[in-house]
């Protein structure tokens, strides 16, 4: 005995899921012990079910009735087991239990799980900051600071607060508000947000919002509220219980009070425990869970495929989302002597030691072209903040960077056509100066993933609507939207913008999916009725504050993610109008006389044994067809 009571004390001091498996397993193995007596026990072995399972059902239905009232499954679970107990049909109260708690365990799998996508927020938050009085620098906490302080941000720092700057020009990477990956280039009167990081140059800047007003705290706060506002789905079983348990109690007394057989009464009871209505969703889910995993979506939320069923509308991030994220040169212009391949190697060397994200690509680039020679020497490398570089390559004086950098150096300069042209599409375009001369530049741009045209295609043929919503500007936005054909378009997104969208959608009752990868999606990806976040290029932060994770960032197989979910719930309605039927039938023959309560609880398995069976055949669904030709 002393042996068992230390088991018991294990089981109990085990945690969470751990324990509810262990619990199971144990109450699996005595059920089986109870039919099959393999070896003489003091008691039926079914209470060990009836303790480990039965039990906190029935003190679970008693807290909610006794603090709120509130009617669940658990009432009339609760009701028959204690009355199987009370007729002696121990084997049958057992088996209940635990397939209610089968149930339970399932439903807990797929739930949400902690997500820690604040706190990682809360850890951007810049804790210093560098304070200008009367010419001397102090390093005071970032909370301290008010507004129309002078403060100073050295390169590869955080902005602390929200502010202009009024000397100096830099280079400021701006993805924690806008996602998008390269930097801007900022000089005197032009704004600063906490959060962002100074690349290049140092600056002096004034705050003009500080504290609960700056940027980054007020995203948290977006965060905060969106979470909040998304409601969990409550079990089917629950949904229904009132009207369960008041027709259960109704016909077990009518049928108690004409027959006057109480094991009519009982058995009624235990055919209406709603077991195979527990196991239809959490088993449908679980299963599609593992489909959606073999295409790369890992899902963090349990019931977010029953809520992705009832989407029309998925909400786009741009870049790193339907687009790769990184530069690439496309195209290459010589406005000198110099051959193109001769302007694109000299620029490549000039490149060669910057951190700028535009030259890391000019040079990334280089060594990928075909016909690429070995990077030319070097010297004298100099970054021009806010400009470009400077470095001497084969003798000559070698300047690539942006306009400013241009006119700073007296190198006249007319736009052409085709530059505009460029620009209109949303390229980015670095000029090169040879000795202080103009001699071409080379057009750089954030490429379209392959997969994602067919993407949005398949998405249109399923009835489902894609809107881009993004942090760049006008002309980058239209250029992606036209190629991709996606019809509506919101650009220069800030995380409470994109967040507004999503929400003017939801007043008008439809339901939306957002997709993006950066700090600045978490807002929406935690608004919006379901959050894909990419796993691999996505940040942590993202990551967190999605339901479900692409984890090889392949969009392609978001229209069958979306049809999976449809399928799915198709799937558990039919196990719902199944176990009804299966229940019904079984309770007309407990009226009858025909069940007893044990020979109910194993029709009771039957059913459930075919819930199951229905449900796996979505592990290996896959629907064809889904792109347009």
């Amino acid at each position: 005995m002393k042996h068992f009571m230390k088991k018991i004390e294990w089981l109990l001091n085990l945690g969470g899921i751990k324990k509810d498996v262990v619990l199971l397993a144990v109450s699996g193995i005595a059920l089986l012990f109870s039919i099959f007596p393999l070896r003489p026990i003091p008691f039926d072995a079914a209470w060990i079910a009836i303790v480990f399972c039965g039990l906190p059902i029935i003190l679970e239905a008693v807290v909610g009735l006794v603090t709120q009232f509130d009617i669940k499954a658990d009432v009339l679970v609760s009701l028959a087991l204690i009355a199987s107990v009370c007729i002696g049909e121990i084997f049958a109260a057992g088996e209940v239990a635990f397939i209610m708690q089968l149930g339970g365990l399932l439903e807990e799998l797929t739930v949400a799980r902690a997500r820690a996508g604040i706190e990682k927020l809360v850890h951007l938050t810049p804790q210093t900051a560098r304070i200008i009085t009367d010419g001397a620098e102090k390093i005071i906490p970032a909370e301290q600071v008010k507004v129309g302080d002078v403060l100073r941000v050295l390169p590869g720092e955080t902005v602390p607060v929200d502010g202009t700057i009024i000397s100096g020009q830099t280079s400021v990477n701006q993805a924690v508000m806008t996602g998008e990956s390269l930097p801007v280039d900022k000089t005197v009167g032009e704004e600063v947000s906490s959060g962002t990081v100074n690349q290049f140059g140092a600056f002096e800047m004034k705050a003009a919002k500080v504290g609960e007003d700056s940027s980054i705290q007020r995203m948290i706060r977006l965060v905060q509220s969106a979470d909040a506002g998304k409601a969990k789905i409550v079990g089917l079983a629950d949904r229904w219980a009132t009207w369960i348990v008041g027709i259960a109690l109704t016909a077990a007394a009518l049928t108690w009070l004409i027959s006057g057989n109480i094991i009519r009464a009982v058995t009624i009871l235990v055919v209406f425990c709603p077991c195979s209505l527990v196991l239809a969703t959490p088993t449908a889910i679980m299963a599609a869970i593992g489909n959606a995993t073999k295409h790369g979506f890992l899902v963090r939320e349990g019931d977010a495929l029953e809520r992705l069923a009832k989407i029309s509308v998925i909400t786009f991030d741009k870049t790193g989302t339907l687009t790769h994220g990184t530069p690439q040169v496309t195209q290459i212009k010589s406005l000198s002597d110099d051959t193109e391949t001769h302007l694109y190697a000299l620029t490549a060397a000039a490149e060669q030691y910057s951190e700028h994200p535009l030259g890391k690509a000019i040079v990334r680039c280089y060594r990928q072209s075909a016909d690429a020679a070995p990077l030319l020497n070097a010297s004298d490398f100099k970054m021009l903040p806010g400009q470009g570089v400077l470095a001497f390559v084969q003798g000559r004086e070698i300047l690539a960077g942006n306009e400013k950098m241009l006119a700073e150096n007296g190198i006249a300069h007319t736009a052409e056509r085709e530059e505009e042209a460029l620009l209109a599409k949303g390229s980015t375009i670095v000029y090169i100066a040879a000795d202080r001369r103009l001699a071409g530049y080379i057009a750089l741009s954030d490429t379209v993933r392959e997969e994602s045209a067919d993407m949005i295609k398949a998405l249109y043929r399923i009835g489902v609507t894609p809107v881009l919503l993004t942090g760049d500007n006008e002309n980058t936005a239209a250029a992606i939207s036209e190629q991709l054909q996606i019809q509506e378009v919101h650009a220069n997104c800030l995380p409470e913008d994109k967040l507004g969208y999503i929400d003017a959608f939801q007043e008008k009752g439809v339901s939306v999916c957002m997709i993006g990868d950066g700090i600045n999606d978490a807002p929406a990806l935690k608004k919006a009725n379901v959050g894909i976040a990419m796993g691999g290029v996505g940040s942590d932060i993202a990551v967190d504050a999605a339901d479900i994770a692409l984890v090889d960032d392949e969009v392609k197989e978001l229209p069958h993610l979306v049809s999976l979910s449809r399928k799915m719930m198709k799937t558990i309605r039919l196990n719902l109008i199944f176990s009804m039927a299966l229940n019904f039938a079984a309770i007309v023959l407990a009226i009858t006389g025909v069940l007893n309560p044990v020979i109910g609880a194993l029709v009771h398995n039957a059913g459930s044994v075919l819930v199951i069976i229905n449900s796996a055949f979505l592990l290996k669904w896959r629907k064809k067809r889904l792109v347009m030709q």
